[in-house]
Parts: structure tokens; C-alpha cells; sequence
């Protein structure tokens, strides 16, 4: 598919990138590049020769939110729809079967602070900074800051949200919204590094983890428990289990080259 506001590419490390392509407009979404976003997403989680989906922004800033020149003249059911479509990117992630890392740079605002929340993982450059700043214009980022709670917990995404101010990349590691701070001119090369290395991993094992962790997110306690513990017996009779503990005992490393 070709893709007005995104670059998409695979790599033959298994490793498929997706890059935000706005950059005067620093990455901000407007409606077509969240439909392309959802629609590139479950693109690349349906390609066998991708493991791992590197999300990028092109130029100075990862995303500094939802481009506010889509703003006016919409009516109550308008505006709800229209924020839903912007937002659904940031659900479409936890729905996949394949692992997600943002690589970070710039700045990662309102929508865009919620799209590295809702992440799997996520590297930023020292730089960096992050905030939920819609209320800055009377406004709010009560959608972004789902993901970014399940990151940070309750009162640190309080209060991004209620003061939107925006913090720099080691207090966003700190309280848990990011993985990795490394050096600005590094970035890429590390978080490249970073998916390749993932992207080596049992890619069933890998599809399995994610979708039970999410799954038990919503589950209490025991039932919790009791997902994940099928979850392990399902993944217990792959042929990629049967090669990783074959791997183990004959002392050499696991090749999971070979499976989808």
C-alpha cells in the first residue's frame, strides 16, 4: 500500500520501520495519518518477514500531538468521532500480535506522549521531552493519558495531565514511560540494535507474551494466573519451544531463523 503521511519499510532483519512522515508539521496527526497509522500497523503485523515494528518520527520531533487546524467547527458527535479515529493507533498496538518500540526524539506531545505510552517499549534520546500539554489550550488529553497511566501510575499521569508540562527524557524513564535514554546522536543506530536483538528471539513466544500480558492487564488476580498459565502450555508445544530447550542442553544458541 502506498502511504501519503507514513514511510514504511522491512528490513531482512525482521525488523519492519514505520515513520511518521509530517515534519513541518512536527509529526502532529491530522485524519489521514491515523487512518494510515492503524491501516500500516496491521500491515506489517500480518507480514511474515517482520518480527518487530520500529515506529518513528521524520525530522526534529517524534509527535507533538493532533494537528489543531483540524479543530473547529464540529458538533459534539463530530468532535467524539473525530477523537476516537485519532486515537485509535494507540488501541490498534495492544491489539497486535507483534512487539512495537518508539524510538523517541524531539519532542512526544499529547497524542504523541500517548503513542509512546501505548508502546510496548520505547527509546528516546537524552533530549527528549514529553508531556500531556492539551490543557495548556483548554483542553485535555483524557485519551492519551490511558496508556500513559497504565505506565506511570495514577498520580504522576495526574499530574501531566492537569499541569501539562512537559518533562525531559530521564524523569520520563524514571517514572516509567520509557525503556532506554541514550545520546541524541545514537538514537538510531541503538534503537535499531535494540528491535534486531528482539527481533532474534522465538517470534511465537515473543507473539504469545504480548498478547496474555495484555489479556491478564484485565483480568483480576487468580483468573490473571490462570490466562497466563495456558498461555505457557500453548507455547510449551512449538516447534520454537522444542528448538529453544534442544538449544539449551546441547549448548549452543537457539536459531529461530527458520519459523514464522
Amino acid at each position: 500500500m502506498t502511504y501519503e503521511h507514513l514511510l514504511v519499510e522491512i528490513g531482512d532483519d525482521f525488523v519492519g520501520e514505520i515513520t511518521l512522515n509530517r515534519p513541518e508539521q512536527l509529526n502532529a496527526f491530522n485524519t489521514p495519518l491515523a487512518g494510515e497509522l492503524v491501516q500500516a500497523l496491521k500491515e506489517l503485523d500480518a507480514q511474515t518477514t517482520v518480527r518487530v515494528i520500529l515506529l518513528k518520527g521524520a525530522g526534529k520531533a517524534f509527535c507533538a500531538g493532533i494537528d489543531v487546524n483540524e479543530l473547529a467547527g464540529k458538533t459534539a458527535m463530530e468532535y467524539k468521532a473525530w477523537v476516537e479515529h485519532m486515537e485509535k493507533p494507540l488501541i490498534t498496538i495492544s491489539r497486535m500480535s507483534k512487539p512495537v518500540i518508539a524510538q523517541v526524539q524531539g519532542v512526544a506531545a499529547a497524542n504523541g506522549a500517548g503513542l509512546v505510552a501505548a508502546a510496548d517499549l520505547a527509546i528516546a534520546a537524552e533530549n527528549t521531552r514529553f508531556g500531556l500539554t492539551a490543557i495548556n489550550v483548554g483542553l485535555n488529553c483524557v485519551g492519551p493519558v490511558v496508556p500513559v497511566s497504565r505506565s506511570v501510575g495514577r498520580k504522576r499521569a495526574l499530574e501531566l495531565l492537569f499541569y501539562g508540562d512537559l518533562i525531559k527524557a530521564p524523569e520520563a524513564l524514571n517514572m516509567g514511560l520509557l525503556n532506554r535514554v541514550v545520546p541524541k546522536d545514537d538514537l538510531a543506530e541503538e534503537a535499531r540494535k535494540w528491535a534486531a536483538l528482539l527481533a532474534r528471539k522465538s517470534p511465537i513466544a515473543t507473539q504469545i507474551s504480548k498478547k496474555a500480558f495484555y489479556a491478564a492487564a484485565d483480568l483480576d488476580y487468580y483468573k490473571a494466573f490462570e490466562y497466563m498459565n495456558e498461555a505457557f502450555a500453548r507455547l510449551c508445544t512449538t516447534e520454537d519451544a522444542k528448538e529453544g530447550v534442544a538449544a539449551f542442553f546441547e549448548k549452543r544458541p537457539a536459531d529461530f531463523s527458520q519459523f514464522e
